[in-house]
């Protein structure tokens, strides 16, 4: 855990969350600053700062977690589709210096503009 992360303080416990999903090594949690609602976060329990630094031996238990977080933000938001983004590096976007995945549900016509 590092002391200052704010995700590592919710992996935790010592920021109180509801948790979407959780497996072994990741949870997923709603975004506090959403622009869309149901935004979600899949974030690592341990401390990882990009992708890069997780051992590939998790990403069987990351895709789980991605998977059954988007079945249920469908569910819940009756979204038609769904993105996953992951940013690396501040230059990237990433704000938090934390391994987190976005899951975002999408609508038909919904004017939501993301890279692809």
């Amino acid at each position: 855990m590092v002391k200052e992360c704010i995700f590592c303080r919710i992996a935790d416990g010592d920021i109180p969350n509801r948790r979407i999903y959780e497996n072994d090594n990741f949870f997923s949690i709603l975004d506090q600053n959403q622009d869309i609602k149901g935004h979600t976060l899949v974030i690592s329990k341990k401390h990882f700062e990009v992708i890069f630094d997780l051992p590939s031996s998790l990403g069987q238990e990351l895709l789980d977690c991605i998977k059954k977080t988007s079945m249920k933000i469908i569910e819940e938001y009756n979204a038609e589709g769904i993105n996953v983004l992951q940013n690396n590096f501040e230059v990237a976007g990433q704000v938090v210096k934390h391994f987190h995945a976005h899951v975002i549900p999408r609508k038909k016509g919904d004017r939501i503009k993301v890279l692809g």
